[in-house]
């Protein structure tokens, strides 16, 4: 009996295991793919059935990806845009989360109801709005177009709202008998109890505004104010496209989130987490 059950343990793990492994595979599988697309010829990249790997490596193609967009300017736009939107994100949904959190004022259901149906709309309705407001104050092509979107999060509101939710009343009632004004309980004892969940909020801004192609694609044209991800769309030819060369440029643009996931993947997986049990 003791023997079936160990046996039965076993074939449920091992399929467990198989079902994750097998799972991680077709995850990495695309990268590997694009890893190896970067050092082949551009026959061998459009050759059916396809080859796996290349005949001769080819560092001419990142050479080629380097000539092709000017990396420097793009990798700067694209580091100041997620350090500003990072720092927006941060400050605005703090201070917004703690006020629908622990204040009490006339409107904040009805606010805070105007944050949740915002998180509910798709983003690109916004689009339209927003560039026609740039525009008219003559801000396209310029680092502020590409953080305009991310001055405030209806996500980080949200998501800081829960943290200070969970943070006792008696904490900010003891601030206060201490002498605390409601600007220096917020600054001095609440957000320092929140740090886990900024440093989250930091991790998910800093991966969406990196990922995001489509505003920075409409609201600057000029390709020396483009980001790393509307940069790589212009390698995309009409008729056809050098895909070793493409796939070459978007290894290149990958450093700053590899090494961001390096600093901050701790960070990374607790935010992952704690909006998981939220």
């Amino acid at each position: 009996m003791n023997s079936s059950l160990e046996r039965a343990r076993k074939i449920r793990t091992g399929g467990v295991y198989a079902f994750f492994i097998i799972g991680s595979i077709i995850m990495i599988f695309p990268f590997v793919w694009m890893f190896l697309t970067s050092f082949k010829t551009v026959e061998e990249s459009m050759i059916v059935p396809p080859t796996i790997l290349p005949q001769s490596w080819q560092i001419k193609n990142f050479t080629d990806a380097m000539a092709s967009l000017p990396f420097f300017s793009l990798y700067k736009n694209t580091i100041l845009m997620i350090i500003w939107r990072v720092v927006c994100a941060v400050a605005f949904s703090s201070m917004a989360g703690y006020a629908f959190a622990k204040l009490n004022f006339k409107g904040k259901n009805i606010l805070f109801s105007l944050v949740l149906i915002q998180m509910m709309l798709p983003s690109q309705i916004f689009i339209t709005p927003q560039y026609q407001m740039l525009a008219k104050v003559g801000l396209t092509n310029t680092i502020f177009a590409l953080v305009f979107p991310g001055l405030v999060s209806a996500f980080g509101t949200f998501f800081l709202r829960q943290a200070y939710m969970g943070i006792p009343d008696e904490i900010a009632e003891a601030a206060y008998l201490d002498g605390c004004n409601q600007w220096q309980t917020f600054y001095k004892v609440m957000a320092p109890l929140t740090t886990a969940s900024m440093a989250a909020l930091a991790v998910f801004t800093a991966v969406f505004a990196y990922g995001d192609l489509m505003w920075p694609l409409i609201v600057n044209t000029d390709l020396k104010m483009m980001t790393l991800s509307s940069g790589l769309a212009t390698l995309r030819g009409q008729f056809s496209t050098n895909f070793p060369v493409m796939m070459a440029g978007s290894l290149l643009a990958m450093i700053p989130m590899v090494v961001l996931y390096l600093f901050f993947q701790k960070q990374f997986i607790e935010g992952v987490a704690m909006t998981g049990g939220k």
